[in-house]
């Protein structure tokens, strides 16, 4: 695990969490993760376009990032559930990162996607998805974290 991980309990936490099972249940761990999705709340339900979507998963996915005056980073996806993995990469962000600090959400290493371990088991497609996921969760904060 690599320092800024170590820096981020959650993250610690999930990547071990992923680590402790059998590649065999790590998909299995990554469905149970889907259905840990939170719904939209209301005022973005139905309302794509005040979602950023993100054209690099395989899924039609939507985000949406709030960032706080007190700098506390709130996270909401639209994934649908016939795509559990998508939906399962979404609920691992959100666990992951969701009431963190901007600061704490922008120092999440990019190497936290293949700490859980599923290279063997997705397409590189979809873990690139995984990738742009938090890849634009990073800029949105950056976009709205005052300096």
């Amino acid at each position: 695990m690599t320092a800024p991980t170590a820096r981020n309990p959650r993250l610690g936490e999930i990547a071990g969490e992923f680590a402790a099972v059998p590649d065999s249940e790590r998909l299995t761990l990554l469905l149970e993760y889907s259905d840990e999705l939170p719904d939209l709340p209301e005022r973005y339900a139905g309302q794509h376009d005040q979602l950023e979507r993100v054209v690099e998963c395989q899924t039609p996915l939507f985000l949406a990032v709030e960032v706080g005056s007190d700098q506390v980073v709130h996270l909401f996806f639209d994934a649908p559930r016939e795509a559990p993995t998508t939906r399962g990469f979404a609920a691992v962000l959100h666990a992951a990162l969701d009431g963190l600090t901007a600061a704490e959400v922008l120092a999440t290493p990019p190497e936290f996607v293949t700490q859980l371990g599923l290279a063997d088991l997705v397409s590189p497609l979809r873990l690139r998805g995984l990738a742009a996921m938090l890849a634009r969760i990073k800029h949105q904060v950056s976009e709205q974290a005052p300096r």
